[in-house]
This record gives C-alpha cells, structure tokens and sequence, in this order.
C-alpha cells in the first residue's frame, strides 16, 4: 500500500505531516512521489485564512479527481476547526491534527470516519521523524504547539489550542537526531518561539533552550521563525550576537504599527516601540535579516492608520516582508466588529493599501540584498540543475519557501551540500553567485 500526503499552510503542518508519514510507514505503508501512484491520499489542510481555506478545498478535490480509485483523506486544521461540521461525502475520512498518535487507527478504518482529537498527553506527542519532506540538509523543529496570545483576528487558538511547550529534554534529543542524520539547517518553530516554556516552567525558557542548542556538537545552523514582537525574549540579541551557529535571521509579525489598530487586535506595540526594537537588533547585528507580515484591513484601520503603517515600512527597511488581508474568522473576537458588507467594501480599500506597501518594499528589499554582492557566503544546496553548472542554493539571509534564492554557478554540487559562494549580482529578488 502506498500513501501520499499533500501538505498545505506553514512549516508546522509539514512537521505534522512527517509524523503522519512516519506513523503510516510503521503501518506497511510506503511514500507515494504522487496522487496519481497512491493507494491512500492525504490532504493535510490549512485553516487559518479563508485563501487557506480554499486552498484546501480545492486541492482535495484536485487530487480526487487525479485518483478517483484511492481513499483519500481531510486531514489537518481545517479538518480540526470544522470536521464534526462538515459535509463531505468525497472524504473516506476526516482527521483533526491534535493526536497524531491515533492516525493509523484513522488508517485501520477508513469509512467515513470523522477523527477530532482532543490534546494528547504530552508523554504520547512523537518525537521522531523516519523521512523529512523538505529539501535535503534542512528541517523543521517544532519546540511547542497552540499559543495564549489569542489576538483578536486570529483563529489558532481554536485550531490548535493553548501553548503546549515540548519538555526541553525532548527537543534537544530531536534536534541531536537531527544532526546526526547529516541536517545542517535547523528551522526552529512555534506560533511563538519567545513564549517557549511559560506552561511548563512558568517562564520563558527560549534563551535557555537555544543556548543549549547551540551548544550541541555537529555543523550545523540554528534559523529562528516566528517571534511574537510584544514578547521579545531578553537576552536573545546577544545570545545570537555572540554564538556563530545561530543566524542573525528574525521572523518577527509585527502585522501592524497604528496603536489603535495592534490594541484592537490585542497586542501592544506601536511604531515606535517596534522601531526600537529593529533598532536593538541591528545596532548588536549590523548583519542581521528582519523578516515581517503585515496585515491590511482589519477592522478600524483608517487613512491614519494606514499612514502609520506605511511610514513604518518604510522606517523600518524589513529585508523581506509579506502581506495578507484581514480574514473574517467566525468565533474570533474581531468577527463581530463589523458586518460582511461592511467587510467587503473595507477588503477592497485594504486590497489598494496593500499593493501600496507592497511596492514600496520592493524597492527596499532590492536596496537591502546590495549589500552582499561581494561578500562569501555559506550556501546550502537546495537542487543542483541537471545539465548546467548550476545549483540553487540558500545563504542564512534566505529561510525556506518564502524568500528569495541563490543562483550559483559551479561544478560538482549536489543538494543538501554546503558550499562557499562569492555573490556577484541581485537579480529581481533571488542573489547570484560563484562557487568558490
């Protein structure tokens, strides 16, 4: 029996979905390299957004379709958040992502079997992951699950439940396995890296857990994503400043900088609070990478407040930005604050003032990465191209899937190396390079 699993949404459900892969193979199944090859599909779906949404949906039925023959599963936060509600005969089986211990039970009985796990045991959540669906050297560590800042807009807590932090003990064994299996780009993961062990150790233990991390044998590199600006751990600059295996790379979602906006949304930061803290992190790293996301169109944004956002974006300078619109999500505090119709013209000012920013960090972003042309660099391979001298590759200012990349021409590289390559140009958003 063959499975494929179709991930959808960020790194965390591609952590899930190496599990579900795991557990799968421990059952007599093998990887499928597509729908069309599998005897059972596996849609592991995103929730948090209504694009995700139809994303999801529209895979599905997509894959349906590529393989009438196979079961085929709705799995993930979409199956979490809606499965007891759903109406969807197409599925052999809808599965929640809480307990992923109970997906071969799922695997066992698919007939029409609706699966919404609550939390699991901590003594129960797996650990290990037999195959990595990423590009080889480069994985993701997930060191907790859910989060308690319950911002108004957000739907995670609904989908994912409250921080639920992994015992360090446990993420320090995986990030060791890890290395030993030859991984040299660790992502590590959390809807908020900062708030890592406020649950279990009443505090926030994130400097703690990295410099353990950073302390392990091996080469390797440590990439943090997703730091909650209101919450920045103390200590995390100069831990990063002074240990060569952490990059100077911050995900941080600010989401917005107008006062009356972020305390709407249950957040407590402004322009110029965020500004400091951009500040803090360049004065200490003259080489690090600021990544953020921005919303537009949350209820209450106005001129003013669309004004604060944009000086922000272009005060700040963020090397890499993403955007999104404001999505009406029911059971969250900011879905009443206004009607749909209301909604639907407040999306279509929102869709012009995103285009705006969005414009104006173009031009920043390609200011930004001028500064590493003539400049060597650790790149890891992501895919070499068959029959050129070429390789596309990643350096520490280039996370997974959501920035740009590096070109590099050169012999004898194969993906997963790690090579030195002098950046020589910027091209559109990618850098190009030689391999030195």
């Amino acid at each position: 029996m063959k499975i494929y699993i179709e991930s959808l949404g960020c790194a965390k459900n591609q952590v899930d979905s190496e599990i579900l892969l795991t557990y799968a193979e421990e059952n007599g199944y093998s990887k499928a390299e597509s729908a069309e090859d599998a005897d059972v599909i596996v849609v592991n779906t995103c929730g948090f957004i209504d694009s995700a949404k139809e994303e999801s949906i529209s895979t599905f039925f997509s894959l349906k379709e590529a393989n009438p023959d196979a079961k085929i599963i709705l799995a993930g936060c979409l199956a979490q958040r809606y499965g007891n509600e759903m109406e969807l005969d197409e599925a052999d089986a809808i599965f929640g992502n809480h307990d992923l211990s109970l997906f071969p039970s799922v695997l066992a009985g698919l007939e029409k079997r609706v699966c919404i796990p609550e939390y699991p045991d901590p003594d129960r959540e797996r650990d290990d992951r037999k195959e990595l669906l990423g590009y080889p050297g480069s994985a993701y560590l997930k060191i907790s699950e859910g989060c308690n800042h319950c911002c108004s807009y957000c739907a995670i807590p609904l989908i994912r439940g409250p921080l639920r932090s992994r015992p360090m003990e446990k993420v320090i064994a995986e990030a060791e396995r890890l290395i030993a299996s030859g991984v040299y780009e660790i992502n590590l993961i959390a809807q908020d890296l900062g708030a890592y062990g406020l649950d279990i150790y009443g505090k926030q233990m994130f400097v703690s857990l990295l410099e353990r991390l950073s302390s392990l044998d091996g080469d390797f590199v440590l990439r943090l994503l997703y730091i909650h600006p209101d919450t920045f751990p103390e200590g995390l600059i100069d831990l990063v400043a002074r240990s060569p295996k952490i990059l100077p790379y911050f995900d941080i979602p600010f989401q917005h900088a107008d006062p009356g906006v972020l305390k709407s949304m249950k957040r407590t930061g402004s322009r110029k609070i965020y500004l400091e803290l951009i500040r803090r992190i360049r004065e200490a790293l003259p080489d690090a990478v600021i990544r953020t996301t921005l919303m537009l169109g949350y209820p209450g944004e106005d001129e003013k407040a669309f004004e604060e956002l944009r000086l922000f974006v272009k005060e700040a300078e963020f090397d890499w930005m993403g955007s999104f619109l404001y999505s009406r999500e029911e059971n969250t505090p900011a879905y009443d604050m206004r009607g749909q119709k209301e909604h639907d013209k407040a999306q279509k000012q929102a869709a012009v003032w995103k285009k705006e920013i969005e414009a104006i960090q173009e031009e920043i972003t390609a200011s930004r990465l001028k500064r590493f042309v003539g400049k060597t660099f650790d790149a890891l391979v992501e895919e070499k191209i068959a029959d050129e001298d070429l390789a596309i590759c990643r350096i520490y200012s280039q996370a997974p899937d959501v920035d740009g990349l590096t070109v590099v021409m050169g012999r004898d590289m194969k993906s997963g190396d790690v090579v030195k390559v002098g950046i020589t140009n910027v091209r559109g958003v990618d850098l190009e390079g030689v391999k030195l």
